[in-house]
């Protein structure tokens, strides 16, 4: 028997406004590997969710605007890279299940742990893999991802809700990118089609926001939690919203990529998945592991300052992957 979504939603997304603990950054190994992974305190607040209609580039789906607040959270520096992400694809059960207790799964509500199918191709397309993002993965690989790693840890990773994402990129600021108004700019804060030379480019490689995020505009395209839904804004609540997944298309993307024009790295952009992304796929059913044709879009994680308790993280397993999962 599960819980009614509004009664375990709103226990797992307030815990992570309770104080507890001390709340600075932090660097998380990965243990047994040499790989870490960077991770930045963001302290909730209130936010004006969405563009106004007279800002450029401006979406429908984009409004209406809304305040909007979350809860206080750790989120990746940088965009999960290549490195970190094949040490899922490629894991070794037998040392996985080596170093993981069942105490530790038991207490993030884990019962086990599946690791992506292996690709058939070289899933950067030439792009290169050393200290650049990791992409081509599915809005379930990048979860699944977060339960490896919450599995490997201890502590519960997620991706981010959209409100969550377009708080920390927007960094304090109302303007259309975190940067400010003017585009002139642009090129030292992201990357885009105008100077991306048809590639993504290495993590950090361009200015951070002022929380010292970097790669919120651009390089890739970012997973969020969310179904998309063109009239969410409209019916949302204002606490911590999040539009739990309902159907395979269209889920969520914030932040625009190395193929985008910049009006589409805006703060509030939005951008849908599609059946398309897989359109190169030969396997039937498509791999619910793998996009053949979207190198555009990777991801950052998330952690909520406080760790929910085992119910409300078992639940969010059930709503967030298994139940919408491929």
């Amino acid at each position: 028997m599960t819980f009614p979504r509004s009664i375990w939603l709103a226990t797992w997304l307030v815990c992570s406004t309770v104080s507890a603990g001390e709340f600075t950054a932090y660097v998380q190994a990965i243990p047994d590997t040499d790989q870490s992974i960077a991770m930045l305190p963001i302290r909730g607040g209130s936010f004006t969710m969405g563009s106004p209609d007279s800002e450029p580039g401006r979406q429908p789906a984009e409004g209406p605007q809304r305040t909007v607040s979350v809860g206080d959270f750790w989120m990746g520096q940088y965009e999960i890279n290549w490195q970190q992400y094949e040490l899922f694809v490629y894991r070794d059960e037998a040392s996985f299940d080596s170093l993981v207790s069942d105490e530790r799964l038991a207490a993030l509500a884990i019962d086990g742990v599946t690791g992506a199918t292996a690709p058939y191709v070289e899933m950067s397309f030439g792009m290169g893999k050393e200290g650049f993002p990791a992409v081509n993965m599915t809005q379930y690989a990048a979860l699944r991802y977060a339960r490896w790693l919450s599995a490997r840890t201890g502590h519960f990773y997620r991706l981010p809700t959209e409100a969550e994402w377009e708080y920390a990129c927007r960094a304090g600021t109302e303007t259309p990118w975190s940067f400010g108004e003017n585009a002139v700019a642009a090129p030292e804060h992201a990357v885009y089609a105008d100077n991306s030379d048809d590639r993504y480019a290495t993590t950090g490689s361009r200015k951070p926001n002022a929380w010292g995020l970097y790669d919120m505009h651009g390089n890739v395209a970012e997973w969020t939690m969310d179904q998309f839904d063109a009239e969410f804004y409209q019916h949302a609540g204002n606490d911590n919203p999040w539009n739990p997944p309902t159907a395979l298309y269209p889920r969520v993307a914030r932040g625009g990529s190395w193929a985008d024009p910049l009006p589409q790295l805006r703060c509030a952009a939005r951008t849908a998945s599609a059946a398309n992304w897989k359109e190169r796929d030969p396997q039937i059913p498509k791999s619910k592991w793998w996009l053949t044709n979207a190198p555009f879009v990777g991801f950052r994680l998330v952690r909520p300052r406080v760790q929910p308790d085992p119910q409300a993280v078992a639940e969010y397993w059930l709503e967030a992957i298994e139940d919408y999962g491929i």
